[in-house]
């Protein structure tokens, strides 16, 4: 079975990869189909932006396609970033900018919950999808600490941890990270879809 992942990141499809292999199951990117249309994500909420991807590429395409979208929220501030993390300090995106502006925001304030989200959606070729969701409950610090990762990764604890995961061994944290809950709970979805055993989900 050949599975499309609404990436260009080959890091991702390994990360991928390593969690749902099945024999016979080929991941795709999307450097593999140069003239894919660009998909604009102005969804008001995660899993709104990861149908959108998967259903618009699968249709393109005729593949499954795999679709995610995935952000920080922060009840103190309403559920911010949300859907606007990459580019919560506006354009051009700068992770560096952003950060400063969600400590801004929080200032002194004691609540400093957060959570990181990742929803993956699953589309079959005739644009049927479905949903799952991985989560990651942490803190937000006061000043950013460490060099690993990227985006909210060095203002984010994560729950029953004591380093941010810009700290943490990278290996270790791809382990405990949102999107790695996400990918398990897709593996435990959709195991018959990667293993080629369901031909659509209509």
């Amino acid at each position: 079975m050949k599975l499309l992942v609404s990436t260009r990141n080959p890091h991702k499809l390994d990360e991928l990869l390593a969690i749902v292999a099945r024999p016979g199951l080929v991941l795709l990117s999307m450097r593999e189909f140069p003239d894919l249309p660009e998909v604009i994500e102005d969804g008001e909420t995660f899993d709104a932006n990861a149908r959108k991807k998967a259903v618009t590429l699968a249709l393109a395409t005729g593949h499954w396609t795999l679709g995610d979208d995935s952000g920080l929220e922060v009840p103190a501030l309403g559920g911010e970033p949300g859907v606007y993390s990459a580019r919560y300090a506006g354009e051009p995106v700068s992770y560096p900018a952003n950060n400063a502006k969600l400590l801004a925001r929080l200032g002194d304030g004691t609540d400093r919950r957060a959570r990181f989200r990742c929803v993956l959606a699953l589309s079959d070729p005739s644009g049927h999808a479905r949903t799952v969701e991985g989560r990651c409950e942490g803190v937000i610090t006061e000043a950013p600490r460490g060099t690993h990762g990227f985006g909210y990764d060095p203002v984010f604890v994560p729950e029953g941890h004591h380093q941010t995961f810009a700290e943490l061994d990278p290996a270790y944290k791809n382990k405990i990270s949102h999107r790695a809950a996400a990918l398990r709970a897709a593996d435990a979805a959709w195991g018959d879809v990667f293993a080629g055993g369901v031909t659509s989900f209509a």
